[in-house]
């Protein structure tokens, strides 16, 4: 938990008039959030973690390598902010996960020999459709 909230001291919030749904409360509010984050700068994750992240979410990171998200769905500012800043968490979070290696296996001879064994099965019942047979 503690590394969470030292992340979240180096997130920059931006606030903007939101669109949509609200009515006159929406021309006079600033309740869109946008969150920016430097991945390269940031002091509390590794190398290994800022490699991590650029590369699961690069679709997401611009070329100046900051990661952004914005949250508008809410009429309140602080709602907003509390949704992204869970939002940024969580997509770091699985940014994080290592993906295990795959272990090749092989294929058994018993599984091996019943393909064959099946491939010869159906060749045999299809040949014996091309026969011509004279009455």
């Amino acid at each position: 938990m503690a590394l969470n909230n030292q992340i979240v001291s180096e997130f920059h919030f931006q606030t903007s008039r939101s669109g949509g749904k609200g009515g006159q409360h929406v021309n006079t509010t600033e309740s869109k959030v946008e969150l920016a984050f430097h991945v390269a700068s940031s002091a509390f994750l590794s190398d290994e973690q800022k490699h991590l992240i650029s590369q699961k979410l690069k679709n997401k990171i611009n070329s100046e390598g900051f990661l952004h998200l914005y949250e508008s769905t809410d009429r309140s500012q602080h709602a907003n902010k509390d949704t992204l800043i869970k939002k940024a968490l969580k997509l770091i979070a699985a940014a994080l996960i290592k993906p295990k290696k795959r272990v090749p296996t092989k294929l058994s001879k018993a599984a091996k020999r019943k393909r064959v064994d099946d491939k010869k099965y159906k060749s045999k019942i299809k040949s014996t459709r091309n026969k011509n047979i004279d009455f």
